[in-house]
């Protein structure tokens, strides 16, 4: 196993997913009722999605606050606006 400085920076992992999903599951624990448990899988799935699709929680952050907005930026002049360019 490589320890080293750099590897400082990569997200926490709890098994396959990241360590924040598991945060739903500690509350299953805690107050183990059926929505509970619901609400713990569906956060899973969630964060699973987001895996499949290869963003990071902090990223899918991102992109859903790009979606909500859209292409119209109001605080933003017409000759400002930006365009959207798939890079992928």
């Amino acid at each position: 196993m490589d320890l080293h400085w750099r590897n400082s920076q990569k997200p926490a992992r709890f098994f396959a997913l990241d360590a924040r999903a598991f945060t739903a599951i500690f509350i299953f624990l805690v107050h183990a009722r059926l929505w509970t448990f619901v609400l713990a899988l569906a956060v899973m799935v969630v964060f699973w999605i987001f895996e499949r699709r290869g963003l990071t929680f902090e990223a899918a952050l991102r992109a859903g606050r790009a979606w909500i907005v859209g292409r119209n930026r109001p605080a933003t002049l017409g000759t400002h606006k930006r365009h959207w360019i798939d890079f992928g």
